[in-house]
């Protein structure tokens, strides 16, 4: 029974086809400047995150903020009958800055044109969340304001609560996915599903 339920949720082209956009769009940016804005964003939280959380660990997170974040932009966009791209990338990038913040509320951060103001990571976190929640509530067309909500809440809940619920037990998922690729492998599946 579970061979088959796993080969049907696998085989089912409609599936596919909303989740590998949502994946890529974890890469997808909508202009050059967008693209040099999230990977200087990126670059000055990488060193951050990954200290916190470890290449592999960060790699998940990131990926996984892509798909979320693209679906919170889908269901926002479908409740608002507004039928617009929606890119991963702001919102995974989003998600790194989430969590920096929120694990090191005390930093000091700048803009890189006005390195002379300087505030803290808490208070640039509210505002970027008070500054996206007014753009999607008000209906704002400049960011995908629904994306960056969704990955930066995604970000503050994974480095409070998801790490101790989801990475300190994937033990147990790792080794039964492992035993299921084997005995699929051994009952002549070849593994490739």
């Amino acid at each position: 029974m579970r061979r088959v339920m796993f080969t049907y949720f696998t085989s089912d082209p409609s599936s596919k086809a909303l989740c590998f956009p949502m994946l890529l769009s974890t890469f997808s940016h909508f202009s050059l400047f967008h693209m040099a804005a999230n990977m200087y964003v990126l670059w000055s939280f990488s060193s951050s995150i990954v200290s916190l959380l470890g290449c592999e660990q960060f790699m998940a997170v990131y990926l996984s903020a892509g798909v979320i974040s693209t679906f919170v932009s889908y269901v926002a966009k479908m409740a608002t009958g507004r039928f617009e791209p929606s890119l991963g990338a702001s919102g995974a990038i989003m998600t790194v800055l989430a969590a920096v913040c929120t694990k090191m509320p005390e930093a000091k951060l700048a803009i890189i044109f006005l390195p002379m103001f300087t505030f803290t990571a808490g208070n640039a976190l509210k505002a970027i969340i008070a500054f996206d929640t007014a753009g999607l509530a008000l209906g704002w067309r400049l960011f995908d304001h629904a994306a960056h909500l969704g990955g930066a809440l995604f970000g503050m809940w994974y480095v409070t609560y998801g790490h101790e619920l989801i990475w300190k037990n994937r033990e147990p998922l790792v080794k039964a996915w492992h035993e299921m690729r084997t005995k699929n492998a051994g009952k002549g599946g070849g593994g490739t599903s």
